[in-house]
């Protein structure tokens, strides 16, 4: 089972708080279901970009990056090259390390 590190930048969890997740699981789930309180306005329809998340480590491992998902990267606050949806990116086998942004823009397109 690999390991996650999340980094948030709000003060909600301890700093590099690490926890396991099983490949397939999304790492909005993971977070989720450690109760890490990770903004998805859109409840996982990948319909915003509340969920937000920059991969400081791991990034390769993840499942791609589908074109809808990009299109919505594209309006995310603080968008970086390794930049993903916690709802639409799925755990591979190795370690990743999740920055949480501070800020997030909350525009569910319905």
């Amino acid at each position: 089972m690999p390991n996650i590190i999340f980094y948030p930048q709000k003060f909600i969890l301890p700093h590099g708080l690490t926890v396991k997740g099983k490949t397939g699981e999304t790492i909005l789930d993971i977070a989720l279901y450690n109760k890490i309180n990770m903004e998805h306005a859109c409840e996982k329809s990948c319909a915003c970009c509340t969920c937000h998340c920059i991969i400081r480590k791991g990034f390769l491992s993840l499942s791609p990056c589908q074109e809808k998902e990009e299109d919505l990267l594209d309006k995310a606050w603080g968008l970086e090259k390794y930049s993903r949806l916690g709802c639409q990116a799925r755990l591979g086998k190795k370690d990743i390390e999740v920055e949480i942004p501070l800020y997030h823009v909350n525009h569910v397109n319905e």
